[in-house]
């Protein structure tokens, strides 16, 4: 089961989308068109198949326009489903939950759609010890969003922030003059719990990483050669992560060197839309 996220920390992101949406006048369409009483029953379907994240949105999404709307989700984040599965089903004033809808699938198919690719690539390296996690090239504004959705569709999660781990990329080594002294900086610098991750482009910069200690070492567009002699180098001292332009054709073959994690930015910066619909019944 996926823990899910908060509704605190979903809610402010949801009304923010609404209020984009509804504008400076509400939705003039449904005040124009529809009795004010008028109640509407509807379901949310996938359209194609796909795995699902974001039932919450989609219900703080109609919630926020009718408190006393009814909204019953008939399946969970995380599960996969079949072209034309009903998601939810939901009853409520007819004008709020047109007004809502939007909102509530925008938020719905995009989170959907990063669940669906991350459980394509997660397959992809089934059978093998190497674990898939997202990046931080995420959509401004969602990253929590994005991230809970990867791990509906069973990969982890890299950092979050800035904040929460250190990571050194060739930059931060170019301004203070090497790979070891970066890594003896950042541990003199790190508390017990904050791990240290280094980024290395060449079989030198690695030796020169495993010298200093780092707790994990990114391999940077290394050949699929270079990894297997990566992996040997390291024999199990530091955890290995892939990194560079990993894509559904090339990720198996990454697994099969034998590092310990892939990262793929494109489960977040390249997820499509999952097609789903709000049907009135």
């Amino acid at each position: 089961m996926i823990a899910p996220l908060p509704d605190l920390l979903i809610d402010p992101v949801v009304r923010a989308a609404l209020a984009e949406d509804l504008g400076r006048a509400g939705d003039v369409t449904a005040l124009a068109c529809i009795d004010a009483d008028a109640r509407l029953e509807a379901t949310f379907a996938a359209r194609k198949p796909g795995t699902i994240a974001g039932l919450a949105c989609a219900r703080l999404a109609v919630l926020a326009m009718d408190p006393d709307a009814k909204f019953k989700a008939k399946v969970e984040d995380g599960d996969p489903v079949k072209a034309g599965a009903v998601l939810a089903k939901v009853s409520a004033n007819a004008r709020a939950l047109l007004s809502a809808e939007r909102t509530a699938l925008n938020l719905l198919g995009r989170l959907s759609g990063v669940a669906t690719l991350t459980a394509q690539y997660v397959a992809a390296v089934e059978g093998t010890k190497a674990r898939i996690t997202d990046t931080r090239k995420t959509t401004p504004g969602l990253r929590a969003l994005e991230k809970y959705a990867v791990r509906c569709g069973g990969a982890l999660n890299h950092r979050f922030g800035l904040d929460d781990a250190i990571l050194i990329k060739d930059n931060h080594v170019a301004a203070c003059g090497g790979v070891g002294e970066a890594i003896r900086r950042a541990r003199a610098f790190a508390g017990h719990l904050v791990k240290v991750e280094c980024e290395v482009d060449s079989l030198d910069q690695l030796a020169q990483a495993l010298d200093a200690g780092p707790d994990v070492v990114m391999l940077d567009n290394f050949s699929l050669k270079n990894l297997r002699i990566a992996v040997g180098m390291t024999a199990g001292r530091v955890v290995l992560e892939a990194s560079g332009g990993v894509t559904l054709e090339t990720v198996r073959d990454i697994a099969e060197t034998g590092v310990d994690v892939i990262s793929v930015g494109a489960l977040t910066h390249s997820a499509s839309v999952l097609d789903i619909g709000l049907d009135a019944v």
